[in-house]
């Protein structure tokens, strides 16, 4: 196995160019527990931890929108100005694993795993982020719904590293709340994050670990809207309960390991229920 250390983006761009068949590592979280349990056995590597162009992050006032480079640790996101302007995502990242995983593990690498039940990807689809990836001669930008295409699969191509994301920073609440085996550090059971955006007066409702991928409740958001006025209104418990409901039939979860789909659905209704009703404080 050969692995090369990137120490800036160019380079790790040409090392994937010479070697599109490579294993990108940011924090390694998902990819040593995959090389560990003998899932896969990469034969290159190219090592992302030491490119600081991914590891910054800005915040572009005039527009409304943060950028977050895909090196960027969930340490850091679950501080400021995160957790002023990003309440939901700093949410997200404080329960990703334990504070070593925090330190090493991101929104890229979420985002390149892919998986269903990763953390942060409910926000950003709840937000509507625009994901950012770059080649030796191109770069292109894809929104958070067409990037993720399937379980663990996404829209990158071989010769293409996500350089990170674009979120618009929202006026009105915003929650994450996931369900686990136990309280801290776990995978996901089901998850949901519910974002607010005054401005528009629309409610945005994303499920995690209850699809192939993670689902915007499309229907149960504009059910939502033909009920109340967003922008000005309490939400009634009868109101909460049945978009909960709603928001249940709109995901599509299996049985496995960790979870049955009928609990998932039951965690679901409840997950947001509860969270349409934190958005009345």
């Amino acid at each position: 196995m050969t692995v090369t250390v990137a120490t800036n983006l160019a380079d790790a761009l040409a090392a994937l160019r010479a070697t599109p068949d490579a294993r990108l590592l940011q924090g390694g979280t998902d990819t040593m527990v995959e090389i560990n349990f003998n899932h896969f056995k990469p034969e290159h590597i190219v090592a992302l931890r030491k490119v600081q162009e991914l590891r910054n992050f800005s915040i572009q006032e005039e527009k409304g929108l943060i950028f977050i480079g895909s090196g960027v640790p969930y340490q850091t996101l679950e501080n400021d100005p995160f957790l002023t302007l990003l309440p939901a995502l700093a949410q997200a990242s404080r329960t990703v694993g334990s504070p070593q995983i925090r330190a090493a593990g991101s929104l890229g690498g979420n985002l390149g795993t892919c998986s269903p039940a990763g953390d942060g990807l409910p926000v950003l689809s709840a937000l509507d982020a625009t994901v950012h990836l770059q080649s030796v001669d191109a770069s292109r930008d894809v929104l958070i719904h067409d990037f993720m295409v399937g379980v663990k699969k996404n829209a990158r191509k071989p010769d293409e590293i996500i350089t990170g994301v674009t979120v618009p920073i929202l006026r009105g609440f915003q929650g994450y709340s996931k369900v686990g085996v136990r309280n801290a550090m776990v995978i996901s059971v089901a998850s949901a994050c519910l974002a607010v955006d005054t401005s528009r007066s629309q409610i945005r409702l994303a499920l995690g670990a209850v699809g192939p991928t993670i689902i915007r409740c499309r229907e149960s958001e504009q059910w939502l809207a033909t009920q109340v006025d967003i922008a000005n209104s309490n939400f009634s418990n009868e109101i909460a309960k049945e978009f909960g409901r709603r928001a249940a039939l709109e995901a599509r979860p299996i049985d496995d390991h960790r979870s049955t789909a009928e609990y998932r659905k039951h965690a679901i209704s409840v997950l947001a229920e509860r969270l349409l009703l934190k958005a009345n404080s």
